[in-house]
């Protein structure tokens, strides 16, 4: 298995990971701008990308996921709830979905909160063992915060939700699961993010100031009364990653 991750704008973290022995890759959370990137070290590999992800529709830039796609001949993934919102074809992404690539399994996770549409990746090595080796959180888990609930407005009612995201999906993975999420320090994603670009399950339950309520509500009233400006330009940018203009060619796919 190999596994890149891309520092880009306005502190987006993206993934490139695969399984080289069978020539199989997936990028996901691609920056508009960086699809190049990712080529190139897919043919540095000698592997095709067979799955573009994004971990939800995006508002603070732009998704460089359906050119990627486009360009690669994949298919571009999101969860199946933007059906009714986004006006091209994807391939729609089911809580518990198995994408084989190679010797990898990413299994996808639900888990709104953050947006409706929110979903991790956990992904295992089978060459090591079934157990999860790591997790994609987007923008549900960060170092040392969790992602803001307020964009779509209901922030309190998001807020429970992303609870019980994080309580059913990740909090009870194994302590020693390593996490690696969508944004580091400076994104509006989130309050008190940190520079550390991964972490581990265990210790963000004994660090992360979010993790530490035991209750919904307390966890709801905490984190719906403090957040950063909201994304500039952010209708825009949400506007642009829904619409059909420039969608890439539909291609089905088995998994």
């Amino acid at each position: 298995m190999f596994f890149k991750q891309l520092s880009s704008v306005d502190s987006v973290l993206s993934y490139f990971l695969g399984c080289g022995s069978m020539g199989l890759s997936v990028a996901v959370d691609v920056v508009a701008g960086d699809e190049e990137w990712f080529l190139e070290e897919a043919q540095k590999a000698n592997v095709s990308i067979s799955h573009v992800i994004d971990t939800h529709i995006h508002a603070d830039h732009y998704s460089g996921g359906r050119k990627l796609a486009m360009l690669a001949g994949a298919d571009y993934c999101l969860h199946s709830s933007n059906a009714a919102i986004v006006n091209f074809p994807f391939h729609a992404l089911e809580d518990n979905d198995i994408i084989n690539v190679g010797n990898v399994t990413i299994r996808v996770l639900h888990t709104p909160g953050h947006t409706l549409d929110s979903i991790c990746l956990s992904v295992a090595d089978n060459r090591r063992g079934k157990q999860p080796w790591f997790i994609l959180t987007g923008d549900t888990l960060f170092v040392g915060s969790v992602g803001r609930p307020d964009l779509a407005g209901r922030e309190i009612e998001m807020a429970g939700m992303l609870f019980d995201s994080l309580h059913n999906k990740l909090l009870n993975l194994p302590y020693e699961t390593e996490i690696f999420p969508g944004h580091q320090a400076g994104s509006l994603c989130g309050a008190g993010i940190s520079g550390k670009p991964s972490s581990t399950i265990g210790f963000e339950l004994r660090h992360n100031p979010a993790l530490s309520m035991a209750s919904r509500t307390g966890f709801s009233n905490l984190i719906a009364r403090d957040f950063p400006p909201r994304p500039p330009e952010m209708n825009q940018i949400v506007a642009d990653n829904i619409s059909a203009e420039a969608a890439p060619r539909k291609i089905s796919v088995n998994y």
